[in-house]
């Protein structure tokens, strides 16, 4: 594109020195004042963008100033009298550059002073000859002309830019939807896989659960019948049943994850859902040097949510908190806010830890199944989160950055329900 537009700028140019050269050409050709004033117009006319980007207030008053003054000594120049002079259409190039840089107040302020620059060669010429009444008409269709060029040109102008602006906020819309559309694409592909995993998760874990009742009751069985005999055999067995445990358990996630849940909605406060999870997490490690700031604006509304979910919710975010901040000290910030999201109201909670933050490489996936930075745990935790999120018609999404802690910002709409 550059090159295209440096390639046409020099058309133009190698057209306007043509047709400068042309005028030096035309009569008086001895006229030495003529050819100076020509050449003067010639490469103020090229470098003139250079010029204004160097004044960049007053570079275009500036610009068209100079050229009706050279337009005039041309007149000066070309005529014993200059008024009679056949360069009177050089009073255009002021006129349209007006009109290309001003609105149109300022392209008829511009052309009046093109005028009456034009009428100032009147001054000279009364001193000769009497202006007679065809002389004036003569005069005044010319100067109407003038005006006539300025505004025509102004108008196309100003339409142009018009024109240019709807394309521009169109292309900007068109941008902006088709960034949604990928965006509500990519949901609807996620909410596809979570429920395909969702399935197949709830059929292995009805298929598991059966056998690991059966190795549980064995085991606790076993023990009994090993009471008396070897200590090893007694550990052995249970750490099968402790390991069981730890299965079922991890089904039980599994479960959760894969079952819809209904949801039973009632007007719930905010802040009260929040602080109790933010309890329930540091009543889980009262050892942690956490410090946990609360910023919760005022009037915040309530709204119809499922209380014992949304509980989880933010537990469950606390928690990956505390386990990032880990054993070093670490602020989390609760922010709590009525909010806006894409247009509906709603409340907005902002959960953000110092901790080292999400890998680039997992921040796409971190509300998929089996996405996990932490080295124990199934990655399910941010899943049922969002899976949470979603039934109640909200948002989440996390904002991290290496070294700088995690940002999670959940939205529930005013509305849902």
């Amino acid at each position: 594109m550059k090159t295209r537009n440096h390639v046409t700028t020099s058309w133009m140019d190698a057209l306007w020195l043509v047709f400068l050269g042309a005028l030096a050409a035309l009569q008086p050709i001895a006229e030495i004042h003529k050819q100076v004033v020509l050449l003067a117009i010639g490469l103020f006319q090229l470098y003139e963008g250079r010029f204004v980007s160097l004044l960049p207030q007053r570079g275009r008053q500036y610009s068209v100033l100079i050229k009706i003054l050279l337009a005039t000594l041309l007149m000066e120049h070309t005529s014993a009298l200059g008024i009679e002079s056949s360069y009177h259409p050089i009073y255009y190039l002021p006129i349209i550059t007006a009109a290309i840089y001003f609105g149109p107040w300022a392209t008829l302020f511009w052309t009046a002073l093109a005028a009456a620059a034009y009428c100032s060669l009147l001054i000279p010429a009364r001193a000769y000859y009497q202006i007679t009444a065809s002389g004036l008409d003569e005069l005044a269709i010319r100067i109407l002309f003038f005006f006539l060029a300025g505004v025509l040109v102004n108008r196309l102008v100003m339409e142009s830019r018009r024109q240019a602006k709807r394309s521009q906020a169109l292309a900007e819309t068109l941008a902006e939807t088709n960034q949604r559309l990928l965006l509500a694409e990519s949901e609807a592909r996620r909410s596809e896989r979570l429920a395909a995993l969702g399935q197949l998760s709830a059929g292995l874990a009805h298929e598991i659960r059966n056998p690991l009742g059966i190795i549980k009751g064995s085991a606790e069985l076993l023990k009994q019948k090993l009471r008396d005999a070897s200590p090893v055999a007694v550990e052995l067995a249970g750490n099968i049943s402790s390991e069981v445990n730890r299965l079922s358990a991890l089904l039980a996630r599994f479960l959760d994850f894969a079952r819809p849940q209904p949801l039973e909605r009632s007007s719930q406060d905010m802040a009260a859902v929040v602080d109790r999870a933010l309890k329930a997490v540091h009543d889980q490690y009262p050892e942690a040097r956490v410090t946990v700031e609360r910023h919760y604006a005022s009037g915040i509304p309530k709204l119809l949510l499922d209380e014992a979910l949304c509980e989880q919710v933010f537990i469950n975010l606390a928690l990956n908190a505390y386990e990032a901040i880990g054993a070093a000290a670490g602020i989390l910030h609760v922010t709590i806010s009525p909010s806006t999201s894409e247009g509906p109201r709603g409340v907005e909670v902002i959960m953000e830890d110092t901790g080292p933050g999400i890998p680039e490489s997992h921040r796409e996936r971190i509300f998929n199944p089996f996405v996990t930075t932490k080295r124990t745990g199934a990655g399910l935790g941010l899943s049922i989160v969002s899976k949470i999120v979603d039934d109640h018609g909200g948002k989440i999404r996390v904002i991290s950055e290496p070294d700088k802690g995690a940002s999670f910002r959940v939205f529930f709409p005013a509305n849902a329900g």
